[in-house]
């Protein structure tokens, strides 16, 4: 099979017709084979009968539905478990994505040798205070945190080879950072294409300004598996021995102003107790201990099998 189209979605049922229509004139004009997986993530609207609809009157619709909203990225995740084409295409369902831009990231990826190339909207319609100057500060940290030059992290049109998909594992809040977590997994041939960014046809947007802050969140979580991820102790082991160091200082400072001040200068000594530098080196003493506990518990969650479920699926199309 040419394409997977995957599709997350939440309360989408004006546009859904709509959109299936323009992919499907797309990719039978490209003459590709294909199939159109579409994750319904709890709506609560007419999405999923739209989707069985869909699915009866063509078969390479498939459909997974979400007990209730558990976010995109688990959308994301359900979807790549069953893409089976050689080539796999992300976009929202909104219609703000469009299916023409597949015939070019299906050549890039196909031809061109790369893993992943991620939309870049270049031209956006949406509020500038409220999305794109956000989203600018959004990406310039990203680019600074992960090293990818992209200009345009959270575009949901996105193409990646099947390899790709089937080894980055989306959970969380990750989909912002699907091209970080696949250059992590050794993935480097990552690119970027403009694309067409079209103004909201349907509905109001799932996202509120809160996206930001969990998406700055994200990139100090995903910045942190990327370095330490898979070695914890490396981390909380230095700043440990830090801490340590600091109150050995401190405890060695008591003690030979202690000794100087007795046997030298034979001036009358604080207790221990009294000299605020015992306070220090006792308090980084217990951080660092702390520190310590953390990287070792660290190595161990590391060591053991993640088989937590992710969500719920209720139900299936043609899959």
């Amino acid at each position: 099979m040419n394409i997977s189209v995957v599709i997350p979605l939440l309360n989408e049922d004006e546009s859904l017709q709509e959109l299936y229509d323009w992919i499907l004139r797309v990719v039978l004009s490209n003459h590709y084979s294909y199939e159109i997986i579409f994750i319904d993530d709890g709506s609560t609207d007419n999405s999923w009968k739209i989707i069985s609809n869909l699915s009866i009157q063509d078969k390479n619709v498939k459909g997974i539905r979400f007990q209730i909203n558990y976010g995109k990225s688990q959308a994301l995740n359900a979807g790549f478990k069953e893409a089976s084409g050689d080539i796999v295409i992300t976009m929202d369902a909104d219609l703000q994505d469009s299916p023409d831009e597949i015939p070019e990231l299906y050549d890039l990826i196909a031809q061109g040798g790369f893993d992943l190339i991620s939309g870049w909207k270049k031209k956006r319609y949406d509020s500038k205070i409220r999305k794109n100057i956000p989203s600018k500060l959004f990406n310039w940290a990203a680019r600074k945190t992960s090293g990818l030059k992209l200009h345009d992290f959270n575009c949901g049109l996105k193409a990646y080879s099947n390899e790709v998909i089937k080894n980055v594992d989306v959970y969380g809040e990750m989909h912002r950072y699907i091209p970080v977590l696949a250059k992590n997994a050794g993935y480097t041939n990552i690119d970027e294409k403009v694309v067409q960014h079209q103004a909201r046809k349907y509905g109001v947007t799932k996202f509120g300004i809160d996206r930001f802050i969990n998406g700055f969140l994200d990139l100090i979580t995903i910045w942190f598996l990327s370095k330490f991820g898979k070695r914890p102790m490396h981390l909380f082991g230095l700043m440990g021995s830090f801490m340590f160091l600091i109150g050995l200082f401190s405890i060695a400072y008591i003690g030979i102003s202690k000794l100087l001040k007795l046997f030298y200068l034979h001036t009358p000594t604080q207790l221990v107790t009294d000299n605020p530098w015992f306070y220090i080196a006792l308090t980084t003493m217990m951080i660092g201990t702390l520190f310590f506990l953390s990287g070792f518990i660290g190595e161990l969650i590391v060591r053991s099998k993640r088989d937590e479920a992710l969500y719920n699926i209720s139900d299936k199309l043609n899959l």
